[in-house]
């Protein structure tokens, strides 16, 4: 536990230092750092989650696994732009990840974002690496409702869990992907 608290707050520091992202419940807005400094403090976002290996019915934390997060993006006037997608963290030896979104990551700083979603990118083992989309892991979970971290000045997200299958389980796993 303390390990998944060090990452944490790892991630949320150096994000803070970098920018904060302003958020609500379907749309994430990015604000120019210079023009709302106190308010940005209160509005980073993170999405965290857990990805194991399920094979048959044991589940095992899948260490150095990463989720991908991908955004929509919205001009100033409500026209599509270019998505955002970042990667997280690789996952710790219980399999948590954390990724943060940062307006430092973006070109052009009126854009907007909505519909996040976080989806499993890379399994680190040959042993255990066809995605499943238990949780939508492979369709995308949505960001959906978050937990305010006063003190970390954050608003988190949590997914999942995720869950990769060894290539020899997935062919039991219908295209739907239950």
């Amino acid at each position: 536990m303390k390990m998944v608290l060090d990452n944490f707050l790892f991630s949320a520091i150096f994000m803070l230092l970098l920018s904060i992202v302003s958020a609500s419940d379907a749309e994430y807005n990015l604000k120019n750092p210079n023009s709302e400094q106190e308010r940005l403090l209160s509005t980073m976002i993170g999405i965290q989650g857990i990805v194991y290996c399920k094979s048959r019915s044991k589940l095992t934390p899948l260490q150095g696994a990463v989720a991908r997060i991908t955004c929509e993006g919205v001009d100033e006037y409500g026209y599509e732009t270019e998505s955002l997608s970042i990667l997280s963290c690789a996952t710790d030896e219980k399999g948590y990840f954390i990724a943060t979104i940062s307006p430092y990551e973006v070109k052009d700083q009126n854009r907007r974002f909505r519909n996040c979603k976080a989806f499993l990118e890379l399994s680190p083992t040959e042993d255990c690496d066809v995605p499943t989309d238990d949780n939508k892991g492979i369709s995308g979970a949505p960001l959906a409702s978050f937990q305010r971290l006063h003190d970390k000045n954050i608003k988190l997200f949590t997914v999942g869990p995720f869950f990769f299958v060894p290539e020899q389980e997935a062919k039991s796993i219908p295209d739907d992907g239950y």
